[in-house]
This record gives C-alpha cells, sequence and structure tokens, in this order.
C-alpha cells in the first residue's frame, strides 16, 4: 500500500493505492467519489474522462495516479458550481448542449483548456479542438455553439 497525496480541485487530499500506476481517473472517481469524471474507452480516445492536469487537459484513464503527485489536478466538480458555474458550463447549459450526459464533461474539460489558449477560435479551430472527444448523441452543432458563447464570455471572439 502507497500513501500519495494530491492537489485535487485546490485541495490537499491522501489516497492510499496499491500500485502507483493505478489510473488517475480509477483514483478520482473510487477513491475520491469524483464521479463527474467519466470512463469512457479506458484507451485515452474518447475523452469522457478528460481533467486538467495543471492546466493541460489530459486523459486521465492513462494518466497514473503516480504522476499527478505534486501537480494542480482539476476535474469537472472544480470548475465551477450550480451557484457560479464556470464560463464554459454556463454556455452548454444555455446552448442545452448536453444530450444524455456522458461526455459532457470531457467536452467541458477539452473546450476549457483551449479557450485558455485561444480566446478568440473560429468555428473551425474549436471543431479541431474537440475533434477527439466522442459524442454518440450528435449534439455536436449545440456543443460547438456553446464553445464560441463561452469564448465572448471569456472575452474572446
Amino acid at each position: 500500500m502507497a500513501r500519495l497525496t494530491l492537489q485535487v480541485n485546490g485541495t490537499a487530499r491522501d489516497v492510499e493505492i496499491d500500485d502507483p500506476a493505478t489510473p488517475l481517473l480509477y483514483v478520482l472517481r473510487n477513491d475520491l467519489a469524483l464521479t463527474g469524471t467519466k470512463f469512457g474507452c479506458g484507451l485515452a480516445q474518447c475523452g469522457a474522462c478528460t481533467v486538467h492536469l495543471d492546466g493541460q487537459a489530459i486523459r486521465s484513464c492513462s494518466m497514473p495516479v503516480s504522476a499527478a503527485v505534486g501537480r494542480q489536478v482539476t476535474t469537472i466538480e472544480g470548475l465551477g458550481s450550480p451557484e457560479r458555474p464556470d464560463p464554459v458550463q454556463a454556455a452548454f447549459i444555455a446552448e442545452q448542449a448536453p444530450q444524455c450526459g456522458y461526455c459532457t464533461a470531457g467536452l467541458v474539460m477539452t473546450a476549457r483548456a483551449f479557450l485558455e489558449q485561444n480566446r478568440r477560435p473560429t468555428e473551425s479551430e474549436v471543431k479541431q479542438a474537440l475533434a477527439g472527444n466522442l459524442c454518440r448523441c450528435g449534439s455536436h452543432v449545440r456543443v460547438i455553439r456553446a464553445v464560441m458563447r463561452a469564448a465572448t464570455a471569456m472575452g474572446g471572439a
């Protein structure tokens, strides 16, 4: 058993794990009860497990928890709250982007990291940024509108 301290959503969290190679996703969901981050494919190909690591969007299903020690992890729960949603969350709500909601956290986290780097994206750039996030419901048009709305709200286009 190994004891690790993670910085998750601005708070130090101690976890005990059997294997330091355990995916960060499993620790977030199973040990820390942060279930907004979803298990999708387990192969870092669908984007459902996207979280921020030091502000960069990463796939938590393929990141060993030991690689997150000493770094800032932000999950969808740490991005905003129902009372004060992050601009990307607010835009997703306003555009009614979520359908079933399974991919939503990954899309929001990917979009947020992207908008930190590009506050004035074109629609084409948004599509490219979200290309690695899969959605089976087909709400892509509303997702793109939501990201463009969030860019405006964040002081961009």
